[in-house]
């Protein structure tokens, strides 16, 4: 079956993959480019950015091999949370700061390298931010399940300015959840818990702001995407209602095109 919509690709570990639940960030962005463009769920729990690079690979069609392909219009890539965690004897995620930034650059040059054998010059990448942590909530949770702490609160921190770096340096757009979860918990840990499950994963009170930040990103850096700039895929009934030959209109057509 041929492709006939475009998409958004929503890269990242449990918290992309729990986006797609009620309240999360990923239903409203589904909502919001209906019938426009696809949203893709690519989010891995567990997964760090080091794991991520191969199973994104996988996914991506080689440059003039594969024609009837939905084009990526859109990649975001949230990874960060658990590259980030504490090392302990159940826990092998861990990954350096500097193989974070490493990864990050691999998984932007698949899309965006001339080089590379993916090359897709009209995805638009953004990175996202992990939120800070609640060690408080989360430590909770943790003796709950007979485990130890395995997240550290400035670790998080330090891995969010890093994927902050990597925006800055390369010209990628970042969505700095980090900063502004922690300005709506007015800069207390404690009062991090009114948007966090059991301190790391996001409520629907997080993903509300998930949401709003990104799409004031996409404004400020990807204007054309918007959804009111975008056409149809296919027109709309009102379109076929007046037309003359409503059948002819049937062919996919170019949403990007003026």
């Amino acid at each position: 079956m041929n492709a006939t919509q475009d998409c958004i690709v929503l890269l990242g570990d449990s918290l992309t993959h729990l986006a797609f639940e009620p309240g999360g960030f990923a239903l409203r962005l589904t909502e919001e480019y209906a019938r426009k463009l696809h949203v893709i769920n690519l989010g891995l729990s567990g997964y760090n950015s080091e794991w991520a690079v191969p199973v994104f690979e996988q996914y991506l069609p080689k440059k003039g091999v594969q024609q009837d392909v939905p084009k990526m219009q859109l990649l975001v890539i949230w990874l960060g949370a658990n590259d980030a965690i504490v090392p302990q004897p159940h826990y092998i995620h861990s990954v350096s700061l500097s193989a974070l930034a490493s990864n990050l650059r691999k998984l932007i040059s698949m899309v965006k390298s001339p080089d590379s054998p993916y090359y897709a010059p009209w995805t638009r990448v953004v990175l996202m931010t992990p939120p800070p942590v609640d060690t408080y909530q989360r430590a909770e949770d943790a003796r709950a399940q007979g485990l130890g702490l395995d997240r550290d609160f400035d670790k998080t921190r330090r891995y969010a300015e890093a994927i902050k770096e990597v925006g800055d340096a390369d010209g990628i757009p970042v969505v700095d959840l980090w900063t502004r979860l922690w300005q709506g918990a007015g800069r207390d840990e404690h009062a991090m818990s009114k948007f966090l499950t059991d301190g790391l994963h996001l409520n629907a009170d997080g993903y509300f702001i998930v949401y709003d930040e990104l799409m004031k990103v996409i404004a400020d850096k990807y204007p054309e995407i918007l959804t009111e700039k975008l056409k149809t895929v296919f027109p709309t009934w009102d379109e076929l209602g007046t037309a003359t030959d409503p059948l002819a209109l049937l062919q996919k057509r170019d949403i990007l095109a003026a």
